[in-house]
Formats: structure tokens, C-alpha cells, sequence
């Protein structure tokens, strides 16, 4: 791993959990971590309710838009985790993978996104404590 690892973020549209898990992590990771997030097939825009979500916790990821899933994301990444996109990441030997069974946030409100919310935080946490050790 390098000085500074890279972690990648895949979901299918890139609209919401991968997005909360970048926010959180680009908060948590202080600068320490490179953080990207991508879809297998990216929405037009943020999901505005993990927007509002992410907002409760004082993190801003308005400026953040739905990318595509690329081959170099994951090549150029230590770790990437997957949130529901089954077989569409492609897979590089040497990177590290984890699939993380969390409910897809469309569609939902406020009060079903907060707890998706808190388990990608907890999640992320313990993921800078592992990159990161003090």
C-alpha cells in the first residue's frame, strides 16, 4: 500500500451510499486518505435525501457528481469496497476488495437514509482505524 492509500467506492448509480461513504470518508480520513467513488452505471445527480442526510452530520457533498465505474479507479486503489454492484467492478490481483451489504437509499426518506447513514459511518470508521493506525 502506498504512503498515502486509496480507497475506491462503487455503487450502482454513484447517487448515494457510495457518495456518503466518500463524504465520511474525506472527513474522518482528515486528508490522509485518497478517496474516489464510482458507479456501474452512474445517475445524473446526487441523491438529494443522502444529501440532506450527509448535511445532519455537518458533511457537504453537494459538489459531488455521479461518476463512471473505470478499470484505472480500481487499478490505482488499495481498497475498494462495493455496495450492491455485484459483478460489474472489474478485479486487479493485489487490490483488496469488501462488499458491504447496505439497503440502497433511492427512493427513500429521511428517516430510512439516517440509519444507511450511520452504518456507512460506523463502517468507515473502522476502515481509517485499519489504514490509519495511531
Amino acid at each position: 500500500m502506498s504512503e498515502r492509500p486509496t480507497v475506491l467506492f462503487v455503487c450502482v448509480h454513484n447517487a448515494g451510499r457510495s457518495q456518503m461513504a466518500a463524504g465520511f470518508l474525506q472527513h474522518l480520513g482528515e486528508g490522509r486518505i485518497e478517496v474516489l467513488s464510482a458507479g456501474s452505471a452512474p445517475a445524473d445527480t446526487i441523491n438529494p435525501v443522502a444529501v440532506a442526510a450527509m448535511a445532519e452530520e455537518g458533511i457537504d457533498i453537494t459538489s459531488a457528481s455521479p461518476k463512471v465505474l473505470t478499470d484505472e479507479a480500481v487499478r490505482v486503489s488499495d481498497v475498494v469496497v462495493t455496495m450492491g454492484c455485484g459483478d460489474a467492478c472489474p478485479f486487479f490481483p493485489g487490490t483488496r476488495y469488501e462488499d458491504w451489504q447496505l439497503d440502497d437509499p433511492a427512493g427513500q426518506g429521511i428517516e430510512a437514509v439516517r440509519p444507511i447513514r450511520d452504518e456507512i459511518r460506523r463502517r468507515v470508521a473502522a476502515l481509517v482505524e485499519e489504514l490509519l493506525p495511531s
